[in-house]
């Protein structure tokens, strides 16, 4: 495509630079579309819309916000380093609105937090709608929320932080009092084309041979018949969430401007919402489909043109081996997304956790391939979601003698995190009304791990199970996700069952209203309250992680397997040959027993020679130090050195 004609409006300065992100991202993003739309007779005006759109949105970008741009293209790996940390939480639930999120800055500086999260908060449906998922308008803010002006002071207050703020962009659907439905519902044929309608059941029946149900009890099938329409209208998630028709590629247009008007208001990342289920394929579970892949990579060479200081992040909870293909193939030199959940490394930490062994965790890992240039994992522990133990069927079936035992084994640990489980933990099954089904989990996390009441001195063993839990995802190799709350130590809150428009949705138990009672007792340094020790030990995790290179994103765990079934241990960092002070090594190891586990010197180099093909003479040696739940231990190297793993402990040997 010739260029010039489109940049007249630019200065020549800025002509040049996009004139040269251009030339470097267009060709990915024409292959894309034309595989999507090239056959459309009217491709070509559509292009020249696009175009318009793309360069329209560069040209309204700040002066802030393009030297935002020049700094992140300077450092194109910002987001994978040691030092980030990200922070997940509702507006409400945390600070009542846009300016008490301004006011809770300083909160959020003191844990170290360089991301936050903050969940849905763009007008949503009246009335029921998912937690905010359900958008009405991507133009405007939910008015008990704030304003425009309230977004912009954040998103300054922030950057001057050195807060990126993350958004939601729900790609999937929007909710049936959107302009576009209801456009759709008045018979307009140009924005009933926005959607996937059918006359009768025939085709739905048809999809519903393949495609599984997201949430069977509340909201059973996949189509809502809608009286205005007297269609059948696609509905992947609740009848009010109507599935968005990528094959027009007017909505591709449409949630492309949506995006880069978010972008100039100052968001830095979009968590883009269901990206798996862009695509619809008959015969198939219409999930991961190479146009849901395409549609991602065309939106990152939009973002790269246009603002390129932005990241994308693929809220893509599927399967380990259809992880990756969210965050491109370097050898192919496709870009996707630069940040995705690793939704299985979450659960499998969980399933060691309730088991006391560490076969799955380690099969998750294994199976984990090098992360590309420029991308990384998103580790966490909780979120605003549920557990989905489903993702974890292939790891589960591959280390379990058969189908049989691997079934009762995902069926066991859904039932050790719900009411039915006589365990420590403290939650819910989500969605599942058949009580022998793999349903989904949900609790917040230190009720997860046993929190009861209060007492410091009654939940000892809960406390260490939640540290262990989130120093495995400060180490793993990404960046580490806390969740409102989960600094306090805060438990679930069944308040939601008085509210109709709740109640029928258990994930509403892990979203309580942010503790500020626990809040005080961390800031007058009660030592002898819960939610001191847990914001603590939190804080002293995260100042040694901040310490360690090895923690960056960009270099790789490696596996070391030990006969101890209840221990996880792997690398960071070069063991042989390397002399670059950067990489230094650091050996994790992670003890998910309720008992003390013994580890020796001659031991734990058999298994790094056997795992890695190394000596690994580095281990241990005089003087070694080490971080983790238990704080801070030296080593010293003799004759009969051994490594004390107490219950639930996690250290960081470097």
């Amino acid at each position: 495509m010739n260029f010039d004609s489109h940049l007249h409006a630019f200065d020549p300065l800025r002509r040049a630079q996009l004139q040269q992100r251009m030339e470097e991202h267009w060709p990915q993003l024409d292959a894309c579309l034309q595989r999507l739309y090239g056959s459309q007779i009217e491709y070509s005006a559509f292009i020249d819309t696009l175009m318009q759109a793309i360069l329209h949105a560069s040209l309204e970008r700040s002066k802030e916000l393009l030297q935002l741009d020049t700094r992140r293209m300077q450092q194109a790996e910002w987001f994978c380093s040691e030092q980030m940390l990200g922070y997940c939480a509702y507006v409400d639930r945390f600070a009542g609105n846009l300016q008490g999120v301004e006011q809770r800055i300083p909160h959020l500086q003191d844990l170290g937090v360089s991301y936050l999260h903050l969940l849905p908060f763009l007008k949503a449906r009246k009335g029921e709608n998912d937690g905010g998922f359900a958008v009405a308008s991507f133009e405007e803010i939910q008015a008990e929320l704030g304003d425009l002006n309230d977004l912009n002071n954040l998103t300054r207050s922030l950057r001057a932080a050195g807060i990126s703020l993350c958004s939601d962009l729900v790609l999937n659907h929007v909710a049936d009092d959107h302009p576009w439905a209801l456009a759709a519902k008045e018979e307009d044929p140009y924005y009933q084309a926005f959607f996937h309608t059918f006359a009768d059941r025939a085709l739905p029946d048809q999809f519903e041979q393949t495609v599984g149900q997201i949430f069977p009890q509340a909201a059973p099938g996949n189509f809502t018949f809608d009286a205005s329409l007297q269609k059948w209208v696609w509905t992947t998630f609740y009848p009010f969430q109507w599935d968005l028709n990528y094959a027009n590629p007017q909505v591709f247009l449409q949630m492309v401007k949506a995006l880069l008007k978010l972008a100039n208001w100052g968001i830095e990342v979009f968590r883009l919402d269901s990206t798996a289920f862009l695509w619809k394929r008959l015969g198939t579970n219409c999930m991961n489909q190479a146009e849901a892949h395409w549609i991602l990579q065309a939106l990152r060479s939009i973002v790269q043109i246009a603002a390129p200081a932005v990241v994308l992040k693929a809220e893509a909870i599927v399967a380990t081996a259809d992880l990756p293909a969210y965050l491109g193939d370097q050898e192919k030199q496709i870009k996707e997304c630069q940040i995705a959940y690793h939704s299985s490394l979450m659960a499998a930490a969980w399933m060691a956790l309730a088991e006391q062994q560490t076969d799955v965790l380690q099969c998750v890992i294994e199976r984990t391939p090098r992360l590309p240039r420029q991308a990384t994992w998103l580790t966490y522990v909780r979120c605003h979601d549920d557990i989905g133990w489903n993702v974890l069927r292939a790891e589960v079936a591959a280390v379990s003698e058969s189908a049989s035992i691997a079934q009762q084994r995902l069926q066991a640990v859904s039932s050790f995190y719900s009411e039915q489980g006589e365990g420590f933990a403290d939650g819910l099954r989500f969605q599942a009304s058949d009580p022998s089904a793999v349903h989904g989990t949900v609790g917040m996390a230190a009720s997860l791990c046993g929190v009861r009441g209060r007492a410091m001195a009654s939940n000892q063993m809960a406390v260490r199970r939640m540290l262990l839990m989130y120093a495995l995802a400060m180490s793993f190799g990404g960046m580490p996700l806390l969740y409102m709350g989960d600094e306090l130590a805060q438990t679930n809150d069944s308040s939601y069952l008085d509210d109709i428009d709740r109640s029928h949705d258990g994930r509403w138990l892990q979203r309580p209203m942010f503790d500020e009672v626990a809040m005080n007792q961390v800031h007058h340094a009660d030592q002898a309250s819960l939610a001191y020790v847990v914001y603590s030990g939190l804080q002293r995790l995260l100042e040694k992680r901040r310490q360690l290179p090895a923690f960056s994103a960009q270099v790789p765990s490696r596996l070391i397997r030990l006969p101890q079934s209840s221990v996880l241990a792997f690398v960071r960092g070069e063991l042989e040959g390397g002399t670059n002070s950067q990489y230094m090594p650091v050996l994790c190891l992670f003890n998910f027993s309720e008992l003390e586990v013994v580890l020796d010197q001659a031991q734990l180099r058999e298994a790094m020679k056997m795992s890695l093909g190394l000596g690994a003479d580095l281990v241990l040696q005089k003087g070694c130090s080490s971080c983790g739940v238990d704080g801070d231990v030296q080593f010293n190297a003799g004759s009969d050195d051994r490594i004390v793993l107490a219950a639930y402990a996690a250290l960081w040997i470097s």
